[in-house]
């Protein structure tokens, strides 16, 4: 298959403009005439200072971030920020968090070893194949924020509306950020690994309203301490360079194609496409309900893992690869991020078609 065109399905690290990769390409050995790839530089030199402010500014103007707002490009992924969330903000000692998949799990229960964690609602009851309605969670007075998943890459459920608790709201959007616009005045914490939509693997983006920071307990590593964060601008330590400039050149991507609302139509297009042969078809089945299914990550299946496995080498031969489900839950996934073309998921249907009629279904 070496050389041929195939469409990367995968949940994460994932596809990337090519656009972004060309620019990285172009400019790999020699960054504007420095004579130095931006993997060999100092941080903390004139040329990626350069590059560290102008992605800044690009996700501020992609994602409308208010100036009482604050954006840190960290490390340590989603699971340091499960621990420095409530190292930050369980001021009093408790929070509500929303379990409604395998992450947001993880991340409750850490929270857990720094103060009491109550549970607005858990979909395990139905293998997290659903988001909880607003009348369905039960936040406790007490919380001194509510926390939940936006997208749930492993199930394939995303939350279709922004919760209105009263509560402070932190959010993971690893899954879907930039996929389509949202208020950020509305959160007091968002977080996103930069695997999915943003860079390759490396770079976490927090998000923060600034008059949050400076709460931390006294055992919070200075490398978790917001206010810290803030205050030195992402570089207390070597930031993820690459993955930063890696981000600027996606931003270049998003504002060609018209920025996140031009953005938001072309997922809509693409998810409307591959379910809409989901719910016709007579073998493969949709494992998340119907309204709330993600816009990012497709989860299927045949009902036979015999099956599900002949699909998924089958599709590799024809350059359709990462297709398996995760361990968890099995089956099929399909993760249409931003920059999955929709030839891509065209050329998936059209499988899923062929495969269908000669299992004789």
């Amino acid at each position: 298959m070496s050389g041929e065109k195939v469409y990367n399905f995968s949940a994460g690290p994932s596809v990337l403009p090519e656009s972004a990769l060309l620019k990285a390409q172009a400019e790999l050995l020699d960054y504007k005439s420095s004579g130095m790839s931006i993997m060999e530089m100092s941080h903390r030199s004139l040329y990626f200072k350069a590059v560290f402010d102008e992605s800044k500014a690009k996700l501020k103007a992609a994602l409308k971030v208010p100036d009482t707002h604050e954006i840190l490009f960290l490390q340590g992924g989603a699971t340091l920020q499960f621990a420095a969330i409530p190292m930050n903000l369980m001021v009093s000692g408790e929070a509500s968090y929303a379990v409604t998949g395998n992450f947001a799990s993880l991340a409750a229960k850490e929270a857990e070893k720094y103060g009491k964690v109550h549970i607005a609602c858990d979909t395990s009851d139905r293998n997290h194949s659903y988001i909880p309605s607003p009348e369905e969670l039960s936040v406790s007075e007490g919380s001194d924020y509510f926390y939940y998943c936006a997208n749930n890459t492993i199930y394939g459920t995303e939350w279709h509306y922004v919760p209105e608790t009263g509560k402070t709201l932190v959010c993971d959007m690893s899954s879907d950020i930039l996929s389509k616009p949202v208020d950020v005045s509305k959160f007091g914490l968002i977080y996103a690994g930069a695997q999915k939509n943003m860079a390759p693997a490396g770079l976490t983006v927090v998000i923060i309203d600034k008059s949050l920071a400076g709460k931390a307990m006294p055992i919070t590593p200075k490398v978790m301490d917001y206010k810290v964060l803030i205050e030195k601008d992402s570089m207390l330590n070597t930031p993820p360079c690459w993955c930063i400039y890696m981000l600027g050149n996606t931003l270049d991507w998003v504002e060609s194609v018209g920025g996140v609302e031009e953005i938001e139509k072309l997922n809509l297009e693409k998810a409307k496409l591959l379910y809409g042969f989901l719910d016709e078809s007579k073998l493969f089945v949709p494992h998340a309900e119907t309204a709330s299914r993600s816009m990012m990550n497709v989860t299927f299946r045949t009902g036979s893992q015999e099956l599900d496995g002949e699909f998924v080498k089958a599709a590799e031969q024809r350059g359709m690869l990462n297709l398996k489900g995760h361990r968890i839950a099995g089956g099929m996934r399909a993760s249409i991020y931003n920059a999955m073309p929709i030839e891509g998921v065209k050329a998936l249907v059209d499988y899923m078609k062929e495969f269908e009629v000669t299992h004789n279904v």
